[in-house]
């Protein structure tokens, strides 16, 4: 089967790096912690775009603070 590569999730990084508690991140981004979780050890198999938004949102990043695209030569 082909490799087209993956996306990796920076989520639990930026929240360490901001200071920002799991507890409080997921409700100033309206998420459960389970779904919080997901994203943070990167277990997601479909992003919802809303939930990207608030996540920049509330980290006041850009989506590519938050995404990183592995190439396929260089994906675990």
């Amino acid at each position: 089967m082909k490799s087209y590569g993956t996306i990796r999730i920076h989520l639990d990084e930026l929240i360490r790096e901001r200071g920002i508690s799991k507890n409080k991140f997921s409700q100033w981004a309206e998420l459960q912690r389970t779904q919080l979780n997901n994203y943070c050890n990167n277990e997601v198999a479909r992003m919802d775009l809303d939930v990207l938004a608030r996540m920049c949102t509330v980290l006041e990043c850009e989506i590519g603070d938050l995404l990183e695209f592995i190439p396929p030569d260089k994906a675990e």
